[in-house]
């Protein structure tokens, strides 16, 4: 049962990103990047449908009741079924077939200095990133206060570094040379690159860019770390349309190597090569996204997510044993309900009504036991409770959480 289920999960996820593809928001490469290297999984969507085989998908969906995506019914009918034809959404005859094309490189403005706005784990991570990969960095936070403590904060994340030796020690003492702190914006004035990585506010994101507006450089590329609100709307108030983008790196930010680019309808092509050369600096793989809610990744992943704990409501599994057979069916890195904890509840559910406000579509409807384990305060990992590890208080009457097991993630 948990094997069908786990397989019916899975192949609806993959449909979607077909549906995502198709509907021409995201290139067949860009695709299958941000979800290998987002989520850790062993194949991109499009190539595990072509692995699996589009007519063995469509069989799935149509058991399962599902609408495929258009573009695989196409391919059916042309005869592009997988890797066992030899041709899907990648060529296999072609040795260039299965791999990205990253086409030609072009010229960057220059990148010597990187700015960071915020002193949270993200900004933190950037900022790190930034000085171990050789650019002068400057961090702002609120307060000096702040920014003197989130500087501390990275000199320790630095020497634990040298200590896993994942870092030599004339690196890390190059890499504390290059980073400096400050709580004013004017430190800003000389940057290249200055990447907003505050709260997931609108308000408070309009106002950095306003000030960001005012004392950058001419030429400055202004990018915000948002995934699920509006660019554009975020941006607007630099007053400088061209020169504003998405940047969306994935947390912890020194290890994870994915960044979603998101240009807006606006924003200049010197802007987006002057990110993808900063991307490949930081020692990263960018991939392109439109500048809409959840970008990639969030939108792809989440409704999968989501599903699983439907499923669970609906008394069709058991978390646990879902986790195991979709881990042993087809080689994720976690199962849905170990991935929601170690998210956090709380910023699941938050993520989920970002994107059914946006889009609408009932596969983003947070399902009800999500919002009452946030309500109870069991919010996975970090507070040691979540659906993998249900605290013995909370047993409401749902006939749902009979299938909930006890235990840790």
């Amino acid at each position: 049962m948990h094997h069908q289920t786990a397989t019916i999960l899975v192949v609806e996820h993959l449909n979607r990103a077909a549906a995502h593809h198709d509907d021409g928001h995201v290139t067949r490469d860009d695709v299958d990047t941000a979800m290998r290297l987002g989520c850790g999984l062993p194949y991109g969507p499009l190539a595990h449908l072509d692995e699996l085989g589009i007519d063995v998908a469509l069989a799935i969906l149509d058991d399962a009741g599902v609408r495929p995506a258009s573009i695989l019914t196409r391919m059916a009918r042309d005869g592009r079924l997988g890797r066992h034809v030899g041709h899907g959404f990648y060529d296999y005859n072609s040795p260039q077939g299965a791999r990205p094309n990253s086409g030609k490189l072009q010229e960057s403005r220059p990148l010597r200095r990187l700015g960071v706005v915020g002193s949270g784990t993200m900004a933190r991570g950037i900022a790190q990133v930034g000085a171990v990969a050789g650019l002068q960095t400057t961090m702002v936070a609120r307060t000096g206060e702040r920014a003197a403590l989130a500087r501390e904060q990275i000199g320790r994340s630095l020497r634990s570094a040298v200590t896993r030796g994942r870092l030599g020690e004339p690196e890390r003492a190059a890499a504390e040379q290059r980073l400096t702190a400050s709580a004013g914006y004017a430190a800003l004035a000389d940057c290249d690159v200055v990447v907003e990585a505050v709260a997931e506010d609108t308000d408070l994101k309009r106002q950095v860019f306003a000030a960001l507006g005012a004392v950058c450089r001419p030429g400055a590329v202004l990018a915000t770390t948002t995934s699920s609100l509006s660019v554009a709307a975020c941006a607007a108030p630099a007053g400088r349309p061209a020169d504003v983008l998405g940047l969306h790196f994935f947390n912890p930010a020194p290890a994870m190597r994915l960044v979603e680019i998101a240009a807006t309808a606006t924003t200049g092509a010197g802007a987006v090569i002057t990110a993808q050369a900063l991307v490949r600096r930081l020692g990263k793989v960018s991939v392109r996204s439109a500048d809409r809610c959840g970008f990639i990744v969030n939108y792809l992943l989440f409704s999968y997510l989501n599903d699983a704990v439907a499923a669970l409501e609906r008394g069709e599994v058991v978390a646990e044993e879902l986790d195991t057979a979709i881990r042993t069916t087809f080689g994720y890195p976690m199962g849905p309900f170990a991935l929601l904890d170690t998210i956090g509840l709380d910023v699941s559910l938050a993520i989920l009504r970002r994107l059914h406000a946006e889009f609408g579509e009932s596969c983003f409807a947070p399902a009800p036991i999500l919002a009452e384990l946030v309500a109870a305060g069991q919010l996975g990992r970090k507070t040691g409770s979540g659906f993998l590890t249900l605290a013995p208080q909370f047993r409401p009457e749902q006939q749902l959480l009979a299938a909930v097991p006890g235990g840790t993630s």
